[in-house]
């Protein structure tokens, strides 16, 4: 009995052997394709890490363009309202010279009686009013005469 028992403990401990043999290549395969992994892991930091680096000089130029243009579109709106400015100032001394066209061509325009209605005459459209000269000038000289600015100097 005792030689059968030997042989089953003998028995017991070759399979038991076998299967930390059959577990450690099952382990052997796991850490390899964990070391293909690593490999693969440390390959995709590394162009994580590049595109990073890329990225971060872009934004570096793209601040510097922003502020190239901040600068630049200050500037222009700075000098399209001095524009605006001015162009307001001028409409409004056209808006002065027309008034005062327009005070000299109604002082040109002789004076018209206005008669009754029923004896208002029809003249024809092409025939100028006559005015005598010195009214006209004198209308004119009087329109000229206020228009004056205030430095003293007519416009």
């Amino acid at each position: 009995m005792n030689h059968y028992l030997g042989i089953a403990i003998e028995s017991l401990v070759a399979v038991l052997l076998i299967l930390t043999i059959v577990y450690c290549m099952l382990l052997n395969g796991r850490l390899k394709r964990l070391k293909a992994d690593e490999q693969s892991l440390k390959a995709t930091i590394g162009e994580l890490i590049t595109v990073t680096e890329i990225a971060e000089r872009a934004i570096g130029g793209l601040k510097h363009t922003v502020r190239d243009v901040n600068e630049h579109l200050g500037s222009q709106i700075a000098l399209a309202t001095a524009l605006a400015d001015q162009l307001k100032g001028q409409l409004s001394e056209s808006d002065n010279v027309l008034r005062r066209l327009s005070r000299i061509a109604s002082a040109a325009r002789p004076l018209v009686e206005v008669q009754p209605e029923a004896q208002v005459e029809v003249q024809p459209p092409l025939q100028a009013p006559k005015v005598s000269a010195a009214r006209a000038n004198a209308a004119a000289a009087q329109a000229f005469a206020e228009r004056r600015r205030p430095d003293g100097i007519a416009a």
